[in-house]
């Protein structure tokens, strides 16, 4: 990747689907980083009922550099679940929970010996992990523990321009969710690359459930009010992460980035950001999964428009919401008459209208410059 932005010549119609550091929002220990960095700008600049929105990630300590501050956050609450996960690796590979110090006490050697192995190039110097709170009390669907992926569309960070998907889908365990069996990885991570190494996985049903469904399950059982400040809640998780990372991102015209959010929801219906994906997952594991995923890509490649059909203007794309254009776009609430975030997530996707609607509206910008030009 380096290499190709170092070396290559990119022609103006030219794309590439990542921004050269586009690790500062996708690596686990980066991302908390950046949060964290931007959360304590934004206390400074804001009160503290603005800088409670941003209680959105759990507790995190980057090992092994912040070993010694993770002991002294256990030490003080006892009986707590953490969470391990390697930074750099994906598809839930390598991550376990544990509730006694002594699971990870070789973490403590690495740490004493970090320094000696960063001095001598001929050793590697030991896996970077992160270590979270687990969060204990996720909200359940038939018992069962999920979470959510969605997808966000980065067209450039200076100015920041971002999409928001309507499709999405919970990915959901196929076991029941206990805390008395924290050591199995079936029960606690969601990922599908685990799920379906379950003995109990049926690939017939898979372990997916759309967005759309998951939002009307949640409207029946909660309400509507209470479902719509959840999404709410969702909106200010892309924007602020966006945001943590805007002046951090080396901007180019010829980039964009489609990133996989994965959120959970815990038993009070908050949400909170797990990790985002630079990379997600486009294989399909259903008709369904295949049909959602090229939808997705369809109305990415719209977007990124190579044959400079849209104006840029477009508050629509197929299923794709313009949400933020250097500030939020706003538009009408139909049911209050009252101004809200252009963010439609879990609503009806009716993109191939849309897309029509569109198309018409291009062929008649051109007739009119045409015109224009005669």
């Amino acid at each position: 990747m380096k290499e190709l932005f170092d070396q290559g010549y990119f022609e103006e119609h030219m794309r590439i689907n990542h921004f050269r550091n586009h690790y500062e929002l996708t690596r686990k220990d980066l991302m908390v980083k950046n949060l964290k960095r931007f959360k304590r700008q934004y206390d400074r600049e804001q009160n503290k009922l603005e800088s409670l929105k941003w209680d959105f990630f759990p507790t995190t300590f980057v090992l092994p550099s912040e070993y010694h501050m993770f002991v002294e956050e256990f030490k003080r609450k006892p009986g707590t679940i953490w969470i391990m996960k390697p930074a750099g690796r994906a598809q839930g590979k390598g991550i376990f929970l544990f509730i006694d110090l002594k699971d990870i006490t070789d973490w403590k050697k690495g740490e004493n010996k970090n320094t000696e192995k960063l001095n001598d190039p001929s050793k590697d110097p030991p896996e970077i992990y992160v270590v979270q709170r687990y969060l204990s009390n996720p909200y359940l669907i038939g018992g069962k523990k999920f979470d959510m992926r969605i997808y966000v569309l980065v067209t450039t960070f200076n100015p920041l321009k971002a999409y928001l998907y309507r499709e999405g889908f919970a990915r959901l365990s196929g076991t029941r969710f206990s805390l008395n069996s924290i050591g199995d990885t079936y029960v606690h991570i969601t990922n599908n690359a685990i799920q379906k190494q379950a003995p109990n996985y049926d690939p017939d049903k898979g372990a997916k459930w759309s967005i759309q469904n998951l939002r009307q399950y949640l409207i029946a059982k909660h309400g509507l009010e209470e479902v719509e400040t959840m999404f709410r809640l969702m909106d200010d998780i892309f924007i602020k992460s966006l945001q943590s990372v805007q002046k951090t991102i080396i901007n180019d015209k010829h980039c964009f980035e489609l990133y996989g959010y994965d959120i959970l929801l815990d038993s009070e219906l908050k949400p909170w950001l797990i990790e985002i994906n630079a990379s997600p997952a486009l294989t399909a594991s259903s008709q369904e999964d295949y049909e959602l995923k090229f939808r997705l890509l369809d109305d990415t490649l719209t977007i990124v428009d190579m044959e400079n059909r849209l104006t840029g203007k477009e508050k629509r794309v197929g299923g794709f919401d313009l949400i933020w254009n250097d500030g939020p776009v706003i538009v009408e609430d139909c049911n209050t008459e009252q101004s809200r975030l252009n963010s439609f997530l879990g609503c009806y996707n009716d993109r191939e209208e849309q897309l029509k609607k569109l198309y018409r509206q291009i062929l008649l910008n051109r007739k009119s410059q045409k015109i224009e030009q005669n």
